[in-house]
């Protein structure tokens, strides 16, 4: 069962593309940007890190403004290639070391299939967490899940992971967690 086990000494949280110009064309923008603020959040509160790439930020733009309060300039890789497993991204994951990936981000069906399937194929395991993704069609959004979930990811919710990762309430970091949740 420890494929589908979040532990947050194993996790680290990989956030792609979440930028301006391409996510005013996201149908879901709102519930997908509130998701991965929760996810940077937990991050951030049970101390597990993170990285984030930029797509082209030049056309593309920075990460949105609801985000970007929550990146530290280190955690942050502007990428060319559709997938973030660039040179940079992979020598961080290694560094980092890592093993359990939660990935989120746009668009579903390519960068962020494709990081998926190199980080499969790198031996890590993928947690692609749904309502934190997106694509500009559902049809696209939909695929996408299916191709992950197919290669061996693991596909989940926000929600769940935040208290897969709390394991228990009660604590200081349950009440500031859950309350994101409400």
């Amino acid at each position: 069962m420890d494929q589908y086990t979040l532990k947050r000494e194993e996790t680290l949280l990989l956030v792609i593309d979440i930028q301006d110009r391409l996510a005013r064309v996201m149908p879901d923008r709102e519930e997908v940007i509130r998701n991965n603020r929760i996810l940077l959040q937990t991050a951030r509160q049970l101390a597990f890190p993170l990285l984030v790439t930029e797509q082209y930020p030049k056309g593309l733009g920075p990460t949105v403004e609801e985000l970007s309060e929550w990146i530290r300039p280190e955690e942050l890789y502007t990428k060319m290639s559709f997938t973030a497993c660039t040179e940079q991204v992979s020598e961080a994951l290694g560094r980092l070391g890592r093993k359990k990936i939660l990935m989120s981000g746009m668009e579903t069906h390519v960068c962020v299939f494709q990081t998926a399937r190199d980080l499969l194929g790198a031996g890590y395991q993928v947690f692609l967490v749904r309502d934190a993704v997106t694509s500009r069609t559902r049809d696209n959004y939909l695929n996408g899940l299916d191709l992950i979930q197919s290669m061996g990811g693991v596909i989940t919710n926000t929600e769940t992971v935040v208290f897969d990762l709390l394991k228990v309430s009660g604590t200081p970091e349950f009440k500031a967690l859950s309350a994101l949740i409400k």
